[in-house]
């Protein structure tokens, strides 16, 4: 069973740390306006010791870990949102405390990208529910008519409903611009059916970025095929999204996973949209045809998760139901 994190309301408390990568000097004026941004709308945040930018990690791997579950055990700390993903957050995996964390209320965990490492092992080990939302240097830009934001979405209780606005843009965007908070949307897009056809599928919702997750498959941090027998009546909806990897290394990586029975409970899959390159011979759309098109399961791809705009956030275990029809491109989330 899911346990999921109170929710989120103005006047709580969000902590901020660096698990991963810190803040640069020339992202400090970014990150100050995301965390005024948030007190103007009614929360209080707390900024951690781990945020050093000058090296590819914020902290020491000690430190981090202590901080992390610091905040994480915290009963006056609703949530915690680091301002990057990163590198290297799989060095935290064994410093974590995770009898501590395992005795704690759960806390909602907000990121992605190179957070997904951590995410994935709160839900399959512990049963947290965790946010693949956006991080804090994202927290600012507003989304589009049809999705939320990370803070309304961890505030709500019941359902939420999604719809892909069917439009993104080339490129991320310098979110590093102190006040940036429109995503400028100027080419259409679309969700792709394997196959082709509908899709009108339910499951429990577990995944995210693929490069930094391929590497914890065989571990006991990321053991999604005993999660997908823990949820065998229901079956899983495993999301994936490939952040720079090129068409040979992502098809590489899902046909790893799917060796590694990370689709064998999966009653869908679901793969973002990329701004990573093809190959000469291989685009990304048929990376993922050649991994995933023999699994027997409905495969969506393209959808707004991911390293591109606009991003459509997920809660880790989280049941949901996916809509591909005529006119509908819809996730419903069913939270609490």
């Amino acid at each position: 069973m899911t346990r999921f994190p109170r929710p989120l309301t103005p006047g709580d408390r969000i902590a901020v740390t660096s698990p991963s990568s810190g803040v640069e000097e020339a992202g400090l004026a970014r990150l100050e306006f995301n965390l005024q941004w948030l007190r103007d709308r009614g929360y209080e945040v707390v900024v951690g010791e781990c945020m050093s930018g000058d090296l590819v990690r914020s902290a020491p791997k000690e430190q981090r870990a202590a901080e992390l579950v610091d905040f994480l055990c915290d009963p006056e700390v609703a949530a915690v949102v680091p301002p990057f993903g990163g590198e290297l957050a799989i060095d935290l995996l064994d410093q974590l405390d995770w009898d501590r964390l395992a005795a704690a209320e759960p806390t909602w965990l907000v990121g992605w990208s190179d957070i997904c490492t951590l995410l994935v092992p709160l839900t399959t080990r512990l049963g947290w529910a965790t946010a693949h939302g956006w991080n804090l240097m994202d927290t600012a830009l507003t989304p589009p008519e049809g999705l939320v934001h990370w803070t309304d979405l961890v505030g709500a209780t019941g359902e939420v409903v999604q719809r892909s606005p069917g439009r993104t843009r080339e490129g991320w965007g310098d979110f590093r611009v102190a006040d940036t908070t429109t995503m400028s949307l100027d080419r259409t897009t679309d969700w792709v059916v394997l196959g082709g056809g509908e899709v009108d599928v339910s499951g429990r919702l577990v995944g995210g970025c693929l490069e930094v997750l391929s590497p914890m498959a065989a571990t006991p941090y990321a053991d999604v095929p005993a999660y997908g027998r823990a949820h065998a009546d229901e079956g899983l909806l495993v999301y994936l999204e490939v952040c720079e990897h090129g068409a040979y290394d992502a098809c590489r990586l899902l046909h790893g996973l799917r060796l590694a029975g990370w689709f064998e409970h999966a009653a869908a899959v679901l793969v973002g949209r990329t701004p990573a390159p093809d190959a000469p011979d291989l685009t990304q759309l048929e990376a993922v045809e050649d991994a995933l098109s023999d699994l027997g399961v409905p495969v969506v791809a393209q959808m707004d998760i991911g390293h591109t705009q606009p991003f459509l956030p997920l809660v880790n275990g989280a049941s949901a139901r996916v809509v591909v029809a005529p006119g509908v491109r819809e996730v419903t989330q069913r939270l609490g």
